[in-house]
């Protein structure tokens, strides 16, 4: 399976267990009762296949009924929707080849069983009195709301202040661009800071899943400050991504899988974020000056189509030269109105002399 799948897979199963959901209640149940417990999150001919003894129940899920299942000696299948109790005190017999690094006999069979099957596996630990979830061979530890919520705090404060540098020179880029004093130099941090952001942002989304209704508010505050950052990202890319030549050709998403796959190390060279727009990322190209084609500017137009742009862009082929235009310039373009062509030209200017303003005061 795919790693992105494996991730997919793995936060929809912190979902699953996450605070609030009637799963996680039984399991804190099942802990505070002092007993152990190993849950299986789905069921098909493979799970049903390793299950040996026990009884076929199939009685609507509640987290009482868990708890009160979970005394029994043995594993408990839930369907895969978490609706359900299929079967319980059943022995489950994976295949002993599946390598594992656990020893604990409910553990190993929680990591094999994940492993064979590809549901989620929940084993409750009565002596060290834990919550560990397996999936396709990955243990995640489930822990205490306010510890999750202590290192997402930490990661909040941290995004902020990313987000100010990010605006900083966000800011500084929009002024380059007006007077036309853009540099490869200048872009680079603008996609690194937008990319530094995006991954701050990613990692407080994972706090949010495994905090489920205790993690509300953080929500609220991450959906705030990363507000418009991701499509920034795409059009920064868009405005700089090199014409293609013979030797090097890079496409908007091709840029953007570089951007990705950059580690932490590399994201903070700014030769090698160049490397990654398409540049060759040494200190002369970094230092040379490069022109915007628009997109990022027209799309701060208020109700501006995304097709307008298009054409606007492709018609006048530079921010330059759309400064420059007139409004009967920007009504040979199809599409453009005259009334449409006021917007265009009062909106540009007005963003011209607040990027001016906002330099030098």
């Amino acid at each position: 399976m795919a790693a992105k799948d494996n991730e997919a897979l793995m936060r929809a199963s912190l979902s699953a267990v996450a605070p609030g959901t009637a799963l996680r209640d039984g399991l804190e149940r099942i802990l505070r009762g002092n007993t152990g417990g190993l849950i299986v999150l789905g069921m098909d001919k493979t799970v049903e296949s390793m299950c040996t003894g026990g009884f076929v129940i199939d009685v609507d899920f509640t987290s009482t009924r868990l708890r009160e299942l979970c005394k029994l000696d043995g594993a408990i299948v839930l369907d895969k929707d978490i609706s359900k109790i299929l079967r319980a005190g059943v022995q489950l017999v994976p295949d002993a080849s599946i390598p594992t690094e656990e020893t604990g006999t409910r553990h190993r069979t929680a990591d094999r069983v994940s492993k064979q099957c590809g549901f989620p596996v929940v084993s409750v630990s009565q002596s060290m009195r834990l919550i560990a979830l397996y999936v396709n061979g990955e243990r995640r530890v489930l822990e205490e709301s306010g510890a999750i919520l202590s290192r997402a705090n930490q990661a909040l404060a941290t995004l902020e202040r990313y987000k100010l540098r990010l605006d900083e020179v966000a800011g500084t880029l929009s002024a380059l661009e007006i007077e036309d004093l853009v540099t490869v130099r200048d872009v680079t941090a603008v996609a690194q800071r937008l990319e530094m952001v995006r991954r701050i942002a990613t990692e407080i989304a994972e706090y949010v899943v495994e905090l489920g209704t205790d993690g509300r508010l953080l929500s609220l505050q991450l959906d705030e400050l990363i507000a418009g950052v991701e499509p920034e990202r795409e059009l920064v890319i868009r405005d700089y991504v090199p014409e293609p030549t013979a030797k090097r050709s890079r496409t908007v998403p091709e840029a953007l899988t570089e951007l990705d796959a950059l580690t932490h190390a590399e994201l903070l060279e700014l030769p090698i974020v160049a490397r990654a727009l398409g540049y060759t990322g040494s200190p002369e190209t970094l230092d040379s000056a490069v022109s915007p084609r628009g997109y990022r500017l027209l799309a701060k137009v208020p109700r501006l189509p995304g097709a307008i742009i298009e054409r606007l862009v492709e018609h006048f082929g530079g921010l330059q030269k759309l400064l420059a235009a007139s409004v009967d310039d920007l009504q040979t373009v199809d599409g453009v109105g005259e009334a449409r062509a006021r917007s265009v030209r009062e909106g540009l200017s007005r963003l011209a002399e607040s990027s001016i303003l906002e330099r030098y005061v």
